[in-house]
This record gives structure tokens, sequence and C-alpha cells, in this order.
């Protein structure tokens, strides 16, 4: 199973001509990027005095209260995230098609 998923996200990235190994630390460093990039798209939906009660809720690691929160805060979060990560692979393949 994680063999295929690691397939699909190469597939998805452009990099599935590279060795294994070197497939799974793109996608590795690519999903820290990209983890990074949805936060930030949420956060920025946020109104500003509801982001310290974001962080608070992160820090803690309670996930249900987060999507609770988030539920309530930004009811369109999971699109904005999606959003987020599909432009982080665009610029990935992007720049990958400017390197080569």
């Amino acid at each position: 199973m994680q063999d295929e998923m690691i397939a699909a996200i190469a597939a998805d990235l452009g990099i599935s001509d590279l060795p294994l190994e070197e497939q799974r630390t793109l996608i590795g460093q690519f999903g820290e990027v990209a983890l990074k990039a949805a936060t930030f798209a949420v956060v920025a939906k946020l109104a500003e005095d509801k982001r310290d009660e974001f962080a608070k809720l992160a820090e803690a690691g309670d996930s249900a209260a987060l999507q609770a929160f988030l539920d309530r805060e930004v009811p369109d979060h999971e699109e904005v995230a999606k959003a987020a990560v599909a432009e982080e692979i665009k610029r990935f393949k992007d720049f990958q098609s400017n390197t080569v």
C-alpha cells in the first residue's frame, strides 16, 4: 500500500523516473512544505482575534478540538488547504520544469 501511495504521489509530482529513495526524500520534503502552506492558508482565513486560540489548540495537540474550531471559524478550511497543496504541487512542477 505504501509503495502504491509513493508511486501515485511521485507521478503527481512528476518524479517517477527518479530512484525510489530519492522519490521518498522529495515526497517527505514536499509534504512538509505542503503542510506549512495549507496551515498558513487556513490561518490567513482566520479573524485576527482567533489566531491565538488556533495556536493554543494546535500546540495542545487536541485534533478533535482543533477540527471543531476550524469547522466553526473557517467552514471551508478543507477546500482552502486542498487549494494550497494544489498550488504547491503546481509550483513544484514549474520549478522542476525550469531546472531541467
